[in-house]
């Protein structure tokens, strides 16, 4: 049988607290061997793309993938396989649209603890849409947040994203009109937009900030200018192998000489103490995610251990 669990659901079970300790308990293991992870692969078709994620969590005793296909101005459908590496049977059946937006929030939330200051109290937003919340949420549950600022294109969106998330979280927000204005003065900052351009620029930046970068999954995308990058002390990506085929930010100081994928520090390495994250209270230092398939393995896993204790789901009559 399998478990089919479904958004709702999902979201039931799924607290952000929980969810930067599975995304941290994954990178960790990775980063020792005791995980696997396949950067995503894309087939392109003139309709769309499928995009396949894939990795392996000998801990768990599972295997398995996240699928989705996303079709130009129709959105996607996400979903997460699990697979019994004991018996080679598929167990679970995942939509997978909140717990991405979760568990990419949480790998922020765990850059976040290793990499900003102990008493970082500010955040800064660029970009308010829905994988923002998970962004904010996130680095809420590693730091304690007093205040962010948030600028969006779209004014209302901003504003709506505040009061919305001032409510949940119980920080102050406030809506701003310009990106600088976001960052000024800010000890954490967070860049979560679809943006071929640069949307953060070097000469904003100051001395001591954290940067999230989650948006730029493409090598057509850039969020951060050149200076931004030159700028910090300390750049680290979830994944070399993802970097290297899916981070736009870093690709002009790449092609330049700058910067060599091979040499890009891991978050994990920083979970399992081969790195520091930061070395002073001055130094500016930037995450760079793309998203991986432990990450979603191991939030999966959780989500069937809850479901099937409080028979959450449905059972479907297939598999063996």
């Amino acid at each position: 049988m399998i478990r089919y669990i479904n958004e709702a659901e999902v979201a039931q079970i799924l607290t952000m607290p929980k969810t930067v300790e599975l995304v941290e308990t994954a990178l960790k293991a990775r980063a020792e061997g005791r995980a696997i992870d396949v950067p995503r692969v894309r087939a392109r078709a003139p309709t769309g793309t499928q995009h396949i994620l894939q990795a392996a969590a000998p801990d768990l005793k599972l295997i398995g993938y996240k699928i989705y296909y996303s079709n130009p101005g129709k959105g996607a459908r996400y979903h997460v396989h699990l697979i019994d590496t004991d018996g080679g049977s598929l167990v679970a059946m995942i939509e997978a649209s909140h717990l991405g937006m979760m568990r990419t929030g949480a790998a922020s939330g765990v850059a976040t603890k290793y990499m900003a200051r102990e008493d970082a109290s500010t955040v800064g937003m660029i970009g308010a849409g829905k994988q923002a919340v998970g962004q904010l949420e996130a680095v809420c549950a590693v730091r304690k947040i007093t205040a962010a600022k948030v600028f969006s294109r779209n004014p209302e969106k901003a504003r709506d994203f505040c009061a919305v998330m001032g409510g949940r979280l119980g920080i102050k927000m406030e809506a701003v009109t310009s990106a600088p204005e976001a960052v000024r003065g800010v000890d954490i900052i967070n860049v979560i937009t679809k943006s071929s351009n640069p949307v953060l620029l070097g000469e904003w930046l100051e001395p001591g900030q954290h940067i999230n970068a989650a948006g730029s999954n493409a090598l057509t995308r850039r969020e951060l200018d050149e200076l931004a990058i030159k700028r910090c002390a300390r750049v680290v990506v979830d994944s070399r192998g993802t970097a290297r085929n899916e981070c736009g930010d870093l690709l002009p100081l790449i092609e330049s000489g700058q910067l060599d994928w091979d040499a890009l520090p891991e978050l994990g390495e920083l979970i399992a103490g081969h790195l520091a994250g930061r070395k002073s209270r001055d130094e500016i230092t930037l995450y760079e995610s793309h998203g991986m398939g432990i990450q979603d393995i191991y939030t999966g896993h959780h989500i069937l251990e809850v479901a099937r204790q409080k028979n959450i789901g449905i059972d479907l009559p297939i598999g063996g």
